[in-house]
């Protein structure tokens, strides 16, 4: 595939909390990361995100009493998936994964950090209201290609992909540089939701 200027490699949470042995490890995490600096020293323009909650954020378990992570609760934004407590503002566990190599990356967004609402994705948090920014920035910069890659793809892959592509951006994922948690089939959903959209979905040895 030949890219362009107006491209741009979007790296979604590839943190310790999300690899083996965090709070809240995505199966084969850890395989992201050599497909993700492929095509971070590839790719024109480079972007991050990094999950980044308060301590006592309405996402964790730990702050519904009787409730275990991975039950759900309504919030008044809608259904909440509880989660273990992880990426907390200043941890070791939100920190970047070791070995990503991002020197390269023009802007990191962090999300998640308003203690009421949790943010899947990269554009809009929970509430479908509160916007990131990230909009904004890619049509100042001309950006109108995504690649996407990270952590998890039935969560905040799966999210920002959708919401990229509502606001009219052409959106491809690299399927071997992401990796899904997998609740009752759901990275299975995640693929089917994205190509209904219009995602496309290539390799990495299709870029680099």
């Amino acid at each position: 595939m030949k890219l362009t200027g107006t491209d741009a490699l979007l790296v979604v949470d590839v943190q310790n909390d999300f690899l083996p042995g965090g709070a809240l490890a995505v199966p084969e995490g850890e395989a992201v990361i050599a497909p993700v600096n492929r095509l971070a020293a590839h790719l024109p323009h480079l972007i991050l995100t990094q999950d980044w909650h308060p301590t006592g954020h309405a996402s964790f378990a730990s702050c519904h009493p009787g409730k275990r992570p991975f039950d759900t609760v309504t919030m008044p934004y809608g259904a909440q998936v509880l989660w273990p407590d992880h990426c907390v503002q200043g941890t070791a566990g939100a920190d970047l994964a070791p070995g990503l190599r991002v020197e390269r990356a023009q802007m990191v967004i962090r999300k998640g950090y308003h203690r009421h609402i949790d943010s899947y994705s990269a554009f809009l948090e929970a509430d479908r209201r509160t916007r990131t920014g990230l909009a904004g920035y890619l049509a100042e910069r001309g950006l109108t290609r995504l690649f996407l890659a990270g952590l998890a793809t039935d969560f905040c892959v799966l999210w920002t992909a959708l919401d990229a592509r509502a606001a009219g951006l052409e959106v491809v994922v690299v399927e071997d540089a992401v990796r899904g948690i997998d609740l009752d089939g759901s990275v299975a959903r995640a693929w089917e939701a994205m190509a209904q959209a219009g995602v496309g979905r290539i390799t990495s040895a299709e870029l680099a």
